[in-house]
């Protein structure tokens, strides 16, 4: 049995303003190709399909064409999908009674009983090929407050779910069959880039999940979503991100994408194979370091000549400054004239008490963790690091805010 693994679509996500319609379509037109190449049996998307819970028309257009093409061309294909923090659980789930009819199946929302019990049945996805039960899913998506059965912690209740869900699905599935388990979080030990903020917990850490609970003997593999950097979790080879097919901020420009080809044979992991990916449009930072703006220009001559298209990089300019320069913008877009890049931000810099601090843009903006702000600020105020005992406080209430 084949699977794929993939994650983290994003679609409809604007790249500081430019549309990246045309990225997509190019990168499930290469999924499309895979899928048929490598006779993939199923599909498995780990969550944040949509960048927003409330995605376009046109982005939901991209989402459902895919899903009805590559169904189309490959008849016996199964898809597994969970939604990820980005996404609408509801909305994602809502085409169910159509799509199932695709073979398509959607895990968005975590359904209870009348006694509030969690229904596991629903979780649980019996994997086809040649019309015989081969492996069974255990289908997870992003868990919110009450999604869990009650715990001290995020961790320890996501954690206990995960146990509940592998313990109940021994009882209906034969003992020799294999499980695939997919999950939307952040686990101990993954990999982020220290620049990128637009991925870290909420709460700095204490959700992160132990990968131990997916130690199990019958668990053959564990696809994950949430983190864009592809990567194995604390050196499990069978516990994997397949990270984003496109980056997401100028911090992942040096990710490889790509998606993860799993093969099953007699119950037992076979192989995993890195298939990579090149997005349409590629990312270009410059200078490596900061310099002063004439330097700044002067690299910029370096750059490609010709006209922007679809597939034209994108440019973050680093640009040292000593005092304010108004007409910075100006210069850099003159300079850029006949360039075949697309400028998405010029950053600047500037030095302060003899140390080099960045002034962060209205994009980082938005990005930052509420609790790195926070930490930030008592260590100017204060000349040391926050206490564990008030970090922990304040992680509790951010968490408690944004559920």
């Amino acid at each position: 049995m084949i699977l794929l693994h993939t994650a983290d679509w994003h679609i409809g996500q604007y790249f500081f303003g430019y549309d990246r319609k045309e990225e997509h379509t190019y990168f499930f037109n290469w999924l499309k190709k895979t899928i048929k190449e490598q006779q993939v049996d199923a599909l498995l998307v780990a969550g944040d399909v949509f960048d927003s819970p409330n995605p376009s028309a046109e982005s939901q257009k991209i989402y459902y064409r895919f899903l009805r093409e590559v169904t189309t061309e490959n008849p016996n294909l199964q898809a597994v999908i969970v939604a990820g923090n980005h996404d609408s659980a509801g909305r994602l789930e809502a085409p169910n009674p159509l799509l199932e009819e695709m073979n398509v199946h959607i895990r968005g929302i975590i359904h209870k009983n009348e006694n509030g019990e969690i229904d596991s049945q629903q979780l649980f996805v019996p994997l086809f090929k040649d019309g015989e039960v081969k492996a069974w899913c255990i289908a997870v998506p992003y868990l919110r407050q009450g999604d869990y059965p009650n715990a001290e912690s995020y961790a320890k209740g996501v954690s206990a779910l995960y146990d509940k869900l592998h313990s109940e699905l021994q009882q209906i599935k034969e003992s020799d069959l294999p499980v695939v388990v997919m999950g939307h979080l952040q686990a101990t030990g993954s990999e982020i880039s220290e620049n990128d903020r637009s991925e870290r917990t909420i709460i700095g850490g204490l959700e992160c999940i132990s990968p131990e609970v997916f130690d199990k003997k019958d668990i053959v593999y564990t696809a994950l979503g949430h983190l864009h950097k592809a990567q194995q979790v604390s050196g499990r080879e069978n516990v994997r991100y397949a990270g984003s097919p496109l980056p997401m901020s100028f911090a992942e420009k040096n990710y490889k994408q790509g998606v993860n080809l799993i093969e099953i044979e007699n119950g037992q992991l076979k192989r995993i194979e890195r298939l990579d990916f090149e997005p349409l449009a590629s990312l270009i930072s410059l200078p490596k370091q900061p310099k002063p703006l004439a330097e700044v220009l002067d690299e910029i001559k370096s750059l490609p000549d010709g006209e922007i298209t679809k597939a034209s990089p994108y440019l973050e300019l680093k640009v040292l400054l000593k005092e304010p320069e108004p007409s910075m913008r100006n210069q850099i877009e003159e300079a850029l004239q006949g360039k075949a890049v697309r400028l998405a931000t010029a950053v600047p810099f500037k030095v302060k008490s003899d140390r080099e601090s960045k002034v962060i843009t209205y994009e980082e903006l938005k990005t930052i963790n509420p609790m790195e702000m926070a930490e930030d600020v008592f260590t100017s105020r204060y000349g040391s690091e926050m206490p564990d005992k008030m970090k922990s406080l304040l992680q509790t209430v951010i968490h408690e805010i944004n559920l």
